[in-house]
């Protein structure tokens, strides 16, 4: 105040009063060094009161303080709010103090505003994946939609969609724990059911229990839900209980008494490119993302930290050359196979893109007598995959594309042949099909062909996708695009 010459009885005033507004009255002529934490963070927030601020930003006000104290000052943040009506914005990671605070919560993800809202609509109503797995815990079941109805495999439960949905498109349900409901009986007739489960944890929360319940039956759960699902795939879902209901540790009944579906995802495209190889073969994602209405992500994996910036080098030049400038980069190192399959999960990419080499330097299982073998981060991911994966080979097509699609005579290709009716009409996509052995080494001959398209049935129900011998020297080989479509139906040959 001084700097902006208000008089000095003046300044005595409002100083005064501020000191009272905080709750520190007679402190005026303290030195800083005499004041605890807490008493120097309500200061600072006197000194940003001080000329009267229309707006007062707050970055993570309270994060080096201990809980009561930084209980007491939300408190006292919220009445000084709520007395001189200063549109406040606040900074924190804290979702406790979020929700204690603000009158509206926007959700912040890489530099993104991804929803806006109260605090209970944010939880109880999430619109996004990020939303429903940041805020608060819960399990996200990943279905399909079929005839309105949404399908989780491995559960007999089937809930109506609030919104008419594609057929075959994915389906994700929100199941909060309080919204769970465990018996040691069967649920009355039209109560939803996730069948039976067992007790596998359980934590004392006071007047609430929290409770892990792992179900009997297999089914998909998105890695970002709480619990983390296990690696044998086994669902598992928490319950909050008041802390005096008896449970038995087995043969538990559980149900739901409430759900939300969250929003379609909106469309993207990842493509995984290591910096090698023509750049030029990149150019067939714009197309792809122009005909999916997508947006993409380009993902570079590094072996350690210490490449990561020359990596991240040649992709930003890469992009120029095959014209994804307006792609987000992101740059990670680690296991390729992983990294890749984490993204995926976490942007909900309609489909993965590789850039296949000219000359394999493949490091993998033995898939033949000799010869190029794919790549261990491409089986990887392509086994583990719930969604298509295109390896681009050669010169990228454009538009009319001619497309086959190989199948086994056994196979019903349903879900390959939905994905391929999105892309016909914005791609002029002319596609032919041919049945055709897949366990042999034989070479396909279909020249003029732009891409050849293939189903990948599971090795069982939640079992990796299965790559037959005839495709896996495809890939090796690297002359042409191939398109690789998950299928839900089972391959009964292992």
């Amino acid at each position: 105040m001084r700097l902006r010459k208000v008089p000095r009885a003046e300044r005595q005033k409002r100083r005064d009063e501020l000191l009272e507004l905080v709750g520190l009255p007679g402190f005026g002529d303290r030195q800083a060094v005499q004041l605890s934490g807490g008493q120097q963070q309500r200061v600072a927030i006197a000194r940003a009161l001080a000329y009267e601020p229309k707006v007062l930003l707050l970055d993570e006000p309270f994060g080096a303080l201990d809980v009561k104290i930084r209980h007491q000052l939300r408190r006292s943040l919220r009445a000084i709010h709520d007395r001189l009506k200063i549109t406040t914005v606040l900074v924190t990671h804290d979702q406790e103090e979020a929700f204690e605070l603000a009158d509206r919560v926007g959700l912040m993800d890489r530099g993104r505003l991804v929803e806006v809202g109260r605090a209970e609509d944010l939880y109880a109503r999430p619109r996004s994946l990020f939303a429903a797995t940041f805020l608060g815990s819960g399990t996200v079941l990943t279905g399909r939609v079929h005839g309105g109805n949404a399908r989780f495999e491995g559960l007999d439960v089937g809930l109506t969609l609030p919104v008419p949905q594609e057929e075959g498109s994915p389906a994700y349900l929100l199941l909060r724990p309080e919204d769970v409901t465990v018996s040691s009986t069967e649920p009355s007739q039209g109560q939803p059911s996730l069948g039976t489960g067992s007790v596998v944890d359980q934590r004392f929360a006071g007047a609430l229990r929290r409770v892990r319940i792992q179900l009997a039956r297999r089914a998909e759960v998105h890695p970002g839900s709480t619990p983390t699902p296990g690696p044998d795939s086994a669902a598992q879902v928490e319950a909050l209980l008041p802390s005096q209901q008896p449970l038995p540790k087995s043969d538990l009944w559980v149900s739901l008494q409430r759900w939300h579906f969250l929003d379609p995802p909106p469309a993207s495209l990842l493509v995984a490119d290591d910096g090698r190889g023509p750049a030029g073969r990149l150019e067939i994602a714009r197309h792809l993302a122009r005909a999916l209405d997508a947006r993409i992500t380009l993902l570079g994996v590094a072996v350690d930290a210490r490449h990561s910036e020359r990596l991240g080098w040649s992709l930003r030049r890469r992009q120029r050359v095959a014209g994804l400038e307006e792609a987000e980069l992101r740059v990670r190192y680690g296991n390729a196979a992983n990294q890749i399959l984490r993204e995926q999960d976490e942007l909900l990419s309609q489909m993965i893109v590789f850039p296949a080499r000219t000359r394999p330097a493949w490091l993998d299982r033995f898939l033949g007598d000799g010869g190029p073998r794919p790549s261990r981060t491409m089986i990887t991911v392509l086994e583990s995959a719930r969604v298509p994966v295109l390896m681009a080979a050669g010169t990228a097509p454009r538009p009319p594309l001619r497309a086959v699609l190989v199948k086994s005579p056994e196979q019903k290709a349903t879900d390959a042949q939905r994905f391929l009716a999105r892309l016909a009409r914005p791609l002029a996509m002319q596609v032919t099909d041919l049945e055709t052995d897949l366990d042999t080494q034989e070479p396909f001959d279909s020249p003029g062909t732009d891409l050849i398209v293939v189903p990948l049935a599971r090795r069982g129900p939640q079992g990796s996708l299965r790559i037959r011998p005839r495709i896996a020297r495809l890939l090796a080989s690297g002359d042409r695009s191939v398109l690789l479509v998950p299928s839900q139906e089972s391959d009964s040959r292992r």
